[in-house]
């Protein structure tokens, strides 16, 4: 059998109402940020293979929600909790390298303290991720970066 995503809003058979989703999603500011400014196009952002192997395992998710629909915590907290994907995508943007916003507080998603900590590391997350990702390690690595810039 086949059921829409859990804990949504279905708009239509298996259609749900992912608005909530992709406005925490937007909250993290899931792009690019840097000091100076950039002429696109003329210069490349050149990263190490070291630090490129880092964004390994983050930059395939297809933002597909099933790990923070299958997440206790989204469950009971979707409106203070972002959830495994969107933190997922925040740790993303905090592990390049060519991201000057990621030093100490500066990123959006430092100032969305603590909600991080929502998360009761239950795993449903990494279980259920069709790419076979793990939203649970990028919440824990956020939460070492947080413990380390306190």
């Amino acid at each position: 059998k086949i059921y829409p995503l859990p804990h949504m809003y279905v708009v239509k058979d298996l259609v749900p109402d992912m608005t909530h989703f992709f406005e925490q999603y937007a909250s993290v500011q899931p792009w690019l940020q840097r000091e100076e400014a950039i002429d696109y196009g003329k210069e490349q952002l050149h990263q190490t293979v070291e630090d490129r192997k880092k964004l390994d395992g983050l930059y395939e998710c297809i933002l597909c929600a099933c790990c923070s629909t299958s997440c206790p915590s989204y469950w009971w907290n979707s409106d203070k909790y972002l959830g495994p994907a969107v933190l997922l995508q925040s740790y993303r943007w905090l592990a390049d390298s060519r991201d000057h916003k990621n030093q100490g507080a500066t990123r959006k998603s430092w100032q969305i303290l603590f909600q991080f900590y929502r998360c009761h590391t239950i795993m449903n997350c990494t279980k259920t991720c069709p790419k076979g990702l793990n939203p649970g390690k990028a919440i824990a690595e956020i939460k070492k970066l947080m413990a380390k810039h306190l």
